[in-house]
């Protein structure tokens, strides 16, 4: 197996799992201390890109496009809390995942009227468009490597900040029993529309990077959302320590598998029959993983009151 290749698509299973990380973070933390089930988180995604799109392509820096993305992310997440999804918290889950549907709806329209149905395209900005020889003779685009970077340093953050703050320890305390943390005198309902102001913006900065790699488009936080899904399940609802390690693994798992399990099954089976199974097969291998995973541990990897 040539090495080269192999580190290649080692890094480009740990971009992906660090998006991947970004988006099931703010899911999970969601759904672990609020019990709210937000189908919506993909285009919560969707919009970060959007705003990204809009301001770099107004201003011409990236750094804006930043910052304007998980601002205008975390307000709109603030105001979907606000406005909507405080009325849900008491209801079925399944009320929660009509409501939150209805928000996809709604957004990919605004997409649609807003920017029209047709793809961006964002160019990578200056500072980061050259290549980074990782090994001899191996280049590797630096925006790549810049991703993987602030998704790490956002993961320890994000793990600083929920177990050596006063902030952390108030959230923690809000999923383990909302009554006794109101009745300590703690405005719950702004703890939670906090929470998922956060959870918003992680979403949000995640479809911000993604912006230069991938095309913008209405309908985008859809794909993504099925694999933050698989993540939440790998990794146990609730866990952001948990989502960490899934994403990883997932991302990995997916990567790996469309790079190399097609050439492999060409040289165990026929070419005809390796050509048939080898792309469906690294389709499904992230599910494969997750059918594993749920029956050694159908809490998944890491239960929530570890994570």
């Amino acid at each position: 197996m040539d090495p080269i290749l192999l580190a290649t698509q080692a890094l480009n299973g740990l971009q992906l799992g660090v998006m991947l990380f970004l988006m099931a973070a703010g899911m999970t933390l969601v759904f672990g201390i609020m019990g709210l089930i937000n189908l919506a988180h993909g285009s919560l995604y969707m919009a970060g890109a959007y705003a990204m799109a809009a301001t770099f392509g107004a201003t011409g820096s990236f750094l804006a496009g930043l910052g304007a993305a998980l601002a205008a992310v975390a307000v709109l997440g603030a105001a979907m809390e606000y406005a909507v999804l405080r009325r849900l918290y008491a209801r079925d889950h399944l009320d929660q995942v009509l409501a939150t549907f209805g928000f996809i709806l709604v957004f990919n329209e605004l997409a649609r009227m807003i920017w029209g149905p047709a793809a961006l395209f964002l160019t990578v900005p200056a500072a980061l468009s050259h290549t980074v020889e990782i090994l001899p003779g191996a280049p590797y685009p630096a925006y790549r490597l810049a991703v993987i970077g602030a998704g790490i340093a956002v993961a320890i953050a994000l793990y600083l900040l929920i177990a050596r703050t006063r902030l952390g320890m108030l959230i923690r305390a809000g999923a383990s029993n909302r009554t006794m943390v109101s009745a300590l005198g703690v405005d719950i309902g702004r703890l939670y529309t906090l929470v998922f102001a956060l959870g918003a913006a992680l979403a949000g900065l995640a479809g911000a990077m993604a912006g230069p790699v991938l095309s913008v488009e209405p309908g985008m936080g859809e794909p993504v959302l099925i694999l933050t899904l698989v993540v939440i399940v790998v990794g146990g609802i609730g866990s952001i320590r948990g989502a960490f390690v899934a994403a990883l693994l997932i991302g990995f798992i997916d990567t790996i598998g469309r790079a190399f399990l097609p050439a492999l099954l060409r040289d165990l089976l026929a070419p005809s029959a390796a050509n048939a199974v080898g792309p469906a097969l690294a389709s499904m291998l992230i599910y494969l993983t997750m059918a594993v995973v749920l029956a050694i541990r159908p809490q998944g990897l890491f239960a929530a009151r570890t994570g």
